[in-house]
């Protein structure tokens, strides 16, 4: 998803770029560059909303929102030091941000280590620095837990991956600050009627 504007030093504008910046699958929509937006303060224990990192979270976003008992899946950055990053800021890999989704769900209808399973399923937790054709530190694999029950489920899909041979390097990190990531990054492949190559489905933990 690198921008190729600004690696090329053009004027301060946003180009929606795929996400290993491959021309075959870009969407060259300018944005004006605008701040992230801050979300309210993760409440520790709140069981309806969990945070995955792995690599473009466009990705991310387009297979959990297919999830029964998904209510809402949003992009956006975590993990950093600086408040209301743009993307710009992140794919600098200055801030400490991680491309983020926000997953709000519906606790009686699916479980959290459900929807973290599916997360482990769709993108590849072995690799280091990055996810397919996108390396940086903007993405990494991580789980942002908001509370110890969330952590201790994440702790044992972990465990299930290495018994299976996987060498798993996801972080396994509070949640904190969540900011919103700008409006074009938003449900990006249902807007542009286009599918993920940089994530897939593999059923690594043996069952359906």
């Amino acid at each position: 998803m690198r921008d190729l504007f600004f690696r090329l030093g053009l004027p301060a504008v946003v180009v929606a770029a795929a996400c290993s910046s491959s021309s075959s699958d870009a969407a060259l929509t300018v944005q004006a560059p605008q701040p992230a937006v801050a979300s309210a303060p993760v409440e520790q224990g709140d069981t309806s909303i969990a945070y995955f990192a792995g690599g473009c979270f466009w990705g991310v976003e387009h297979y959990l929102e297919q999830m029964d008992g998904v209510v809402s899946v949003e992009s956006g950055y975590m993990g950093g030091e600086v408040d209301n990053p743009t993307y710009r800021q992140v794919s600098s890999e200055t801030t400490g941000h991680i491309e983020t989704v926000r997953v709000r769900f519906d606790a009686t209808r699916i479980e959290y280590a459900a929807v973290a399973k599916r997360f482990f399923e769709i993108h590849d937790p072995t690799q280091a620095n990055g996810q397919g054709p996108d390396v940086g530190s903007q993405y990494v694999s991580a789980v942002f837990y908001t509370g110890p029950e969330q952590k201790a489920a994440t702790d044992v899909l972990i465990g299930k991956l290495r018994s299976r041979g996987y060498a798993v390097v996801t972080e396994v990190r509070a949640a904190g600050e969540f900011f919103t990531a700008e409006d074009y990054h938003q449900d990006y492949y249902g807007k542009n009627g286009k599918k993920p190559y940089c994530h897939t489905r593999v059923k690594r933990f043996g069952d359906d």
